[in-house]
C-alpha cells in the first residue's frame, strides 16, 4: 500500500544547491521533505566540483552572490548554525585569472570595484614572480594538443587579476552534508535512494511529488534543484515552455596530478588559475596535488547527454591528456602521467551558463537549476535567495514583472533575482564557458 504524506515544501535533490535551500526552508518554519535519488548528500554532481570560490562573473548580481557567499564558507559554522560533525573547510589560496582578449579584465573588473572585492592588477612580471614556475606566454586561441601550432613559442605575455581572497573548499560533498545535517536538525526529512516519477498538479498549481516506491508527497511548493535531471523533472510537472534559456547535460572531467615543485609555498597551497588563454583551470590542494579542468574551448569537443544516467563514470585518457598538457604547458615543470586520474561528473548547463533561479509557468513549482560548474560557490547564498523568492512570491509578489530583491545578510549587497529568470535575454557578457 503506498504511502501519502504532507509537507509545506519538497525539495528534488540533495545536492549542495537543494541541500542549502532546505536549510533556508527548514529555518523559514517550513516542514521540508528532499526526496533524492542517490544514497546520500552530495553524491551527484556535488562530489565532481573543484569546489573553487571565485568572485569574477560577468554580471553584478553573480559577483554579488558569490561576495556574500564568501563570509558564509568563511565562518562555516556559524552559517550552518548547529554541531554536525566534521566539517568542510575553506582553503583561502587566492586565484588570478589570466587576460584573455575575448573576456578583458575591462568588462568584469569594475564589478569587483562596485561590490567592493578585493583585487590586485598583475603585469607579467609580477605574474612571474608571484606564481612560481609559471609560463606568461600568450597562446590564444586554444589549440588541440595534437595541433602542431600548440608548441608554438609566444611572441606576447600576458598579466592577470588576483583576488586574495578567493580559495577552494576541501572537500565539496562534505559540504553537501553539512548543509543536510544542518537542514535535519531543523527538521527537514530527507529520503534517499527516492527517485521522482511524477508531479501532480490541480486547480492551477502544483499539488505533490510521487516517489517511485508509489509515495506520494503532498504539498503546495516545489523546489526542483535536480542538477543533470532537471530537465526531466520539468517535463514531468509540465513546465518550460516560457523558458528562454535552455538547459542540457554534459558529461565532465577533472584530473587530479601532483603540482610542480616550488607551485605550493612551505606550509601552504599555491594560488588558483583561471587561464582560458590555453582553455584550462587548475587549483592547488593540501598536501602538493593539483587539479585541473578545462573551460570549454572552442577546439575541444563539448559532452553533451540525453541522458545523465548514460555517462561514462570513468576518466578517460583523451580528455586527461588534453587537461593536463594545457596545464603543463603553464607550469612547464609540471609532469603529465600515462595514466588517467580524476572524477567524472555530469554538469546542469544553461546556455549562457548563468544559473536560473526562479518561478515556473506552475505555481507553487520553483527552479534552481543550471548550477553546475561554477554555482558551488553560492550555494549557501543559494539557499536564501530561494527562500526569499518563495516567500515573496507564494506571498502575491509578481516577480516576472518586478523582480524580488535579496539583502545579503553579510554584506548588505542587494541581489536582483532577476538576473537569474527563466524569461531573462541571454546573458551576453557570458564568457560562454564555465567561467561564466
Amino acid at each position: 500500500m503506498s504511502a501519502e504524506i504532507g509537507a509545506d515544501a519538497v525539495v528534488v535533490g540533495a545536492g549542495v544547491i537543494g541541500s542549502a535551500v532546505a536549510l533556508e526552508l527548514a529555518r523559514a518554519g517550513r516542514r521540508v521533505v528532499v526526496a533524492d535519488r542517490a544514497s546520500g548528500a552530495g553524491q551527484g554532481s556535488t562530489s565532481a566540483s573543484s569546489a573553487v570560490i571565485r568572485y569574477n562573473f560577468s554580471t553584478l548580481a553573480g559577483v554579488s552572490a558569490a561576495w556574500e557567499a564568501q563570509f558564509c564558507w568563511s565562518d562555516w559554522a556559524d552559517h550552518l548554525g548547529h554541531d554536525v560533525g566534521d566539517l568542510a573547510r575553506f582553503e583561502r589560496s587566492g586565484l588570478v585569472v589570466l587576460d584573455v582578449d575575448v573576456v578583458p579584465r575591462s568588462g568584469w573588473v569594475p564589478l569587483l570595484d562596485e561590490v567592493g572585492v578585493p583585487y590586485e592588477e598583475w603585469d607579467g612580471a609580477t605574474l612571474a614572480r608571484r606564481v612560481p614556475g609559471i609560463d606568461t606566454g600568450r597562446y590564444w586561441p586554444p589549440k588541440r594538443i595534437d595541433d602542431e601550432e600548440f608548441w608554438s613559442d609566444a611572441t606576447e605575455t600576458l598579466g592577470g587579476v588576483y583576488t586574495p581572497d578567493a580559495g577552494y573548499v576541501t572537500d565539496p560533498q562534505l559540504a553537501a552534508r553539512n548543509l543536510a545535517a544542518a537542514a535535519a536538525k531543523e527538521g527537514a526529512e530527507f529520503r534517499f535512494r527516492a527517485a521522482v516519477t511524477g508531479i501532480e498538479s490541480a486547480d492551477g498549481r502544483v499539488r505533490a511529488v510521487v516517489l517511485a516506491d508509489g509515495t506520494r508527497i503532498a504539498a503546495p511548493v516545489v523546489v526542483n534543484a535536480a542538477g543533470p535531471w532537471s530537465g526531466k523533472l520539468n517535463e514531468l510537472a509540465g513546465v518550460g515552455e516560457d523558458f528562454t534559456v535552455g538547459v542540457r547535460p554534459m558529461r565532465q572531467e577533472v584530473a587530479h596530478v601532483l603540482a610542480p615543485e616550488g607551485y605550493h609555498p612551505a606550509g601552504g597551497v599555491g594560488p588558483a588559475v583561471a587561464d582560458m588563454d590555453l582553455g584550462t583551470y587548475f587549483r592547488g590542494e593540501v598536501g602538493g596535488g593539483l587539479l585541473v579542468g578545462g573551460t570549454e574551448p572552442e577546439c575541444d569537443p563539448l559532452q553533451w547527454l540525453d541522458d545523465p544516467d548514460e555517462a561514462n563514470p570513468n576518466p578517460t585518457m583523451a580528455v586527461f591528456e588534453a587537461q593536463v598538457t594545457r596545464a603543463a604547458r603553464r607550469l612547464p615543470g609540471m609532469r603529465v602521467p600515462n595514466r588517467a586520474r580524476g572524477v567524472v561528473g555530469v554538469y546542469d548547463v544553461a546556455d549562457d551558463w548563468t544559473p536560473i533561479y526562479d518561478r515556473t509557468g506552475l505555481p507553487g513549482f520553483y527552479v534552481a537549476m543550471g548550477t553546475s560548474g561554477n554555482q558551488f560557490k553560492n550555494a549557501p547564498v543559494v539557499g536564501r535567495m530561494m527562500s526569499t523568492l518563495i516567500e515573496q512570491v507564494e506571498a502575491g509578489a509578481d516577480h516576472d514583472a518586478n523582480p524580488v530583491q535579496y539583502k545579503g545578510v553579510h554584506t548588505g549587497l542587494r541581489v536582483d533575482l532577476g538576473a537569474f529568470s527563466r524569461k531573462r535575454e541571454r546573458n551576453a557578457g557570458s564568457s560562454g564557458t564555465v567561467m561564466g
